[in-house]
C-alpha cells in the first residue's frame, strides 16, 4: 500500500504544481472505473479498497460529499484535484502544530503535548500507539509523507476535531457570560469562520435569552425580595408580576439583557486572544492552567467594561410599571439620584464569581469531553447533539451551584438602592445578614426558576446557532 501511494501521491518529486496535477490524472484514471470521466461513491469506495485503505464508517461519503461541489453525484476531475490539494493544506498545517521542535518529524511526546494543549491527558503507551499506527518505516517518529499518507483520504482531521466540534461557550448559552471562550482551530482564524461563529453564537444567545426570560425574571424577584418571612412561590411570582404589569411585564429588563451581548462577546474574545499571548509559553501553546487564566482574566475584563448595563438590567428587571420608560431612562435617574458609582454597585462579588463559576464549569466540561473522546471517538470527533447538549448542561449547572451565592449577593447589591427602606451595604454584611437571618440556604434563593431555564436555554441556543450556521455558509 504504502509503496502505491507513494508512487501515485505522495513522493517528494511531485512536490511541484504541474506534477501535483499529472500525479492527480494518474490517480483519478485508476479510480475511474467505468471511464465516464466522474468518479461516484462505490467507484470512490472500491478503488481505494484496492490500494489498501480501510476507510472506516461513512468516511468515503463524507470525502465525496466534501468534494463534490456542483452536487451531481459524481467527481469530476477538477472537483477531484480540487479535494485533495485542499485537505493537503489542512493537513500539513495540523503536522506543523503538532511538530514542537520544527525539525520536519513528530515522536510520541509531541503528540502527547498536542493533545495535552487540547484538554486529552494521555498515557506514553496511548501516545505510541498512536504514532506507530502512522509510523510506516518503523522509526517511531512520523515525517511529512508518512502523515500524508495516513490521512490524505481520511476526511477527518481528528485533532482540529476535536477543537471544532467541542464548543460550549460559543455554542451554549444560559444566560451567564462567566465561561472560558471557545478555542478555534487555525483554520478558523486563517478563513475568516471564527466570526461567522460568534455571529451565530451571539444570535442564539438573542433568541435563548428571550425565551427564558420570565424566569429570569422570576430568579431576580426571588433573589431580591424572597425570604422566610416572604416566601414566594414560582406560580404566586408569576400572579404578582402579570397583576402589576400584565404579561409583557415579564420580559422587564431583556432588551438590555441581550444588546449587552455584542460588545461583551467582541471584547472577551479579543481580551482572551491577548492574554493567551502573554501567558503562553513553549512555543506559543496555551496549557489547560493558561487557558483558565487567560479565560478568567478575559472574562473580568469584560465584565468590568459592560457592567453599567448588568446595573440597568438587574433595576430594569425589578421596576415597577411606570418607574422607568426604557433604558437610556433608567440610566439618567440612576446617575442623577446616585451617582456614577451606582453602576459597579455588586462589581467585587461579580467579578470574584468568575473564579469559581468558569474553573467548575471548564473542569467538568473538559471531564467529560475526556471521557467521551477515550470511550467513544472512533472514526470523528463529533459527539453528536445530545452528548454536547448535555455535557454543557451539566458543566454550567455545577458552574452556577459554585458561584450562585455571590451572584445572589451581587443582584441585592445592584438592587438596594431601588428598594424601599434598604440601606447600602458592604457584601459581607450581607453575607452575614443573609446567613444570620435565613440561614445557608438562604444564600440560594431563586435557583429553582434558575436551573428550570437551563435545558430550554441550551436547547432553544444550540437549534438557533445551527440554523444561523448554516445561514452564514458554515461547513459541519
Amino acid at each position: 500500500m504504502y509503496q502505491l501511494i507513494r508512487k501515485f501521491v505522495l513522493t517528494e518529486s511531485h512536490c511541484l504544481e504541474e506534477d501535483n496535477t499529472k500525479t492527480f490524472a494518474e490517480l483519478f484514471e485508476k479510480l475511474d472505473a467505468n471511464k465516464d470521466g466522474k468518479v461516484d461513491v462505490s467507484e470512490l469506495k472500491t478503488g481505494l479498497a484496492a490500494m489498501g485503505f480501510t476507510m472506516g464508517k461513512g468516511e468515503a461519503q463524507k470525502m465525496f460529499a466534501s468534494g463534490d461541489t456542483d452536487k451531481d453525484e459524481g467527481l469530476d476531475f477538477e472537483e477531484f484535484s480540487k479535494y485533495l490539494k485542499e485537505h493537503e493544506k489542512k493537513l500539513r498545517l495540523t503536522f506543523k502544530s503538532l511538530d514542537k521542535n520544527q525539525d520536519g518529524r513528530i515522536d510520541a511526546k509531541e503528540i502527547q503535548q498536542s493533545l495535552k494543549d487540547l484538554g486529552l491527558n494521555l498515557t506514553d503507551r496511548d501516545a505510541e500507539k498512536i504514532l506507530h499506527s502512522i509510523d510506516a518505516d518503523g522509526t517511531m517518529t512520523v515525517d511529512w509523507n508518512e502523515w500524508k499518507e495516513h490521512f490524505l483520504f481520511n476526511p477527518a482531521d481528528n485533532l482540529q476535531e476535536i477543537i471544532r466540534y467541542w464548543k460550549h461557550s460559543t455554542v451554549l448559552d444560559i444566560g451567564d457570560s462567566l465561561t472560558i471562550p471557545d478555542e478555534f482551530t487555525e483554520e478558523e482564524k486563517t478563513t475568516g469562520i471564527w466570526w461567522k461563529q460568534l455571529v451565530a453564537g451571539g444570535m442564539a444567545g438573542v433568541v435563548s435569552r428571550t425565551g427564558t426570560a420570565p424566569l429570569d425574571r422570576m430568579k431576580v424577584f426571588m433573589q431580591v425580595h424572597s425570604s422566610k418571612s416572604n416566601k414566594i412561590s414560582l406560580v404566586d411570582g408569576f400572579k404578582q408580576m402579570i397583576k402589576e404589569g400584565g404579561v409583557a411585564s415579564l420580559w422587564r429588563g431583556n432588551g438590555v439583557n441581550v444588546i449587552k451581548i455584542a460588545p461583551e462577546t467582541a471584547i472577551k474574545f479579543m481580551a482572551y486572544e491577548q492574554y493567551k499571548k502573554l501567558l503562553a509559553k513553549d512555543g506559543g501553546k496555551i496549557q489547560s492552567h493558561e487557558r483558565f487564566m487567560a479565560g478568567s482574566l478575559a472574562g473580568a475584563t469584560a465584565q468590568t467594561a459592560i457592567y453599567p448595563m448588568e446595573v440597568m438590567k438587574t433595576r430594569l428587571t425589578l421596576r415597577k410599571t411606570g418607574q422607568y420608560s426604557g433604558m437610556f431612562d433608567c440610566a439618567k435617574k440612576i446617575l442623577k439620584k446616585e451617582g456614577l458609582k451606582a453602576f459597579y454597585k455588586g462589581y467585587v462579588p461579580n467579578i470574584l464569581g468568575i473564579i469559581p463559576y468558569a474553573g467548575i464549569d471548564l473542569a467538568v466540561y473538559e471531564t467529560l469531553k475526556n471521557a467521551w473522546l477515550s470511550r467513544y471517538a472512533k472514526d470523528t470527533a463529533n459527539p453528536g447533539v445530545l452528548v454536547l447538549l448535555g455535557c454543557g448542561t451539566i458543566s454550567s449547572t455545577c458552574g452556577q451551584l459554585a458561584s450562585y451565592p455571590l451572584a445572589l449577593v451581587r443582584t441585592r447589591m445592584q438592587a438596594q438602592a431601588s428598594m424601599e427602606g434598604s440601606e447600602p451595604v458592604s457584601m459581607s454584611k450581607l453575607v452575614k445578614k443573609v446567613m444570620q437571618k435565613e440561614g445557608f440556604f438562604g444564600l440560594y434563593r431563586g435557583i429553582l426558576p434558575n436551573f428550570m431555564k437551563v435545558i430550554p436555554a441550551v436547547s432553544i441556543s444550540y437549534v438557533v446557532y445551527e440554523y444561523m450556521r448554516s445561514g452564514l455558509g458554515i461547513s459541519k
